[in-house]
């Protein structure tokens, strides 16, 4: 059995969190379990050196760019191995191209192509946990590349893929995923599943527990990932490929500025009930349209939150 675990910047913030992570991946070894980690760049470490690039210049070379960003992800492949051989449990941090994840040459959002996995397949061999960086791969020059938003999740989708994984937990500061983003609405529901495609959507419309391209990755790829939270407490949320009988008719909100999204097979038809929930709030509504599995509504920003609000409590409380 082979689990896919992935960490976030905001789970490996800090040397607490650090360790909190690799005790996770001890805890699911002594289940006899194999484990591939996947991790991005300690909290705020991208940022800085993003920071750091342009305060030596205005305009730098997108080759630069993504060979120094590609640092953070590295130096938390490094500290996590550390971590576990602490532990007790022996550790192979990789970057990127030592796990062979090769891409095209779009710097800054480079796509994988192709995905050998030698080496990590090897570690696993001789019961090693590979500690891969996350958001990276190398063209076919030899060059870095980096992956975009969310790259890390793609990395760890992929992999899950390549490798046959039969599980891909993907670790983030929330439990799971809501029916809105609870950080913005304290009464948004826990899922205990969710359809790929709905998640997809989601995100589209500015939701950021998971990014697009993983999600697209896992919907092309056939991957099932469940989100968890950081402490391991709870089973998280499974995203999976759902039958139409398990499907929810909505599956949740997510707004971007004065935009407010509703998701689900049965989001088109709620559209002009959306529109009247906005209006009994004394809210104005500049725009509105449905599409597939979708309606939005618009609003100005300054009262977007009161909106989502309104509409949360209609649809889901």
């Amino acid at each position: 059995m082979l689990t896919i675990q992935k960490f976030g910047g905001s789970s490996l913030a800090d040397v607490e969190k650090l360790h909190r992570a690799a005790q996770l991946c001890v805890r699911e070894r002594e289940r006899g379990r194999d484990v591939v980690m996947v991790v991005s760049a300690m909290g705020g470490a991208t940022d800085e050196l993003l920071a750091l690039a342009y305060s030596v210049s205005a305009a730098p070379e997108g080759r630069e760019l993504d060979a120094l960003m590609s640092t953070g992800e590295c130096a938390s492949a490094a500290l996590c191995a550390i971590a576990l051989e602490a532990l007790g449990q022996r550790a192979l941090s990789l970057s990127g191209w030592q796990s062979g994840i090769f891409t095209d040459s779009v710097h800054g959002e480079a796509q994988i192509e192709t995905l050998t996995a030698g080496r990590i397949r090897a570690a696993l061999a001789r019961g090693i946990v590979p500690v891969v960086s996350g958001f990276q791969g190398i063209d076919s020059r030899g060059d870095v590349t980096t992956l975009g938003r969310g790259g890390s999740d793609t990395t760890a989708v992929a992999l899950a893929a390549a490798l046959n994984a039969d599980s891909c937990d993907i670790f983030t500061d929330v439990a799971g995923i809501y029916t809105a983003d609870p950080r913005l609405v304290p009464s948004a529901k826990l899922l205990a599943a969710a359809d790929t495609r709905d998640m997809l959507r989601l995100s589209y419309a500015g939701a950021q527990v998971l990014y697009a391209r993983s999600l697209e990755t896992a919907l092309e790829r056939g991957v099932e990932l469940r989100l968890r939270g950081a402490d391991g407490v709870g089973e998280g949320t499974l995203v999976r490929l759902l039958g139409e009988s398990e499907r929810p008719a909505l599956a949740g909100l997510a707004r971007t500025g004065g935009r407010i999204t509703l998701v689900g097979r049965a989001a088109p038809e709620k559209l002009e009930e959306m529109r009247q929930i906005l209006s009994s709030h004394g809210i104005a509504c500049f725009g509105s349209a449905a599409g597939m599995d979708s309606a939005f509504v618009e609003t100005d920003p300054s009262l977007a939150a009161a909106a989502l609000h309104a509409l949360h409590a209609r649809f889901f409380l």
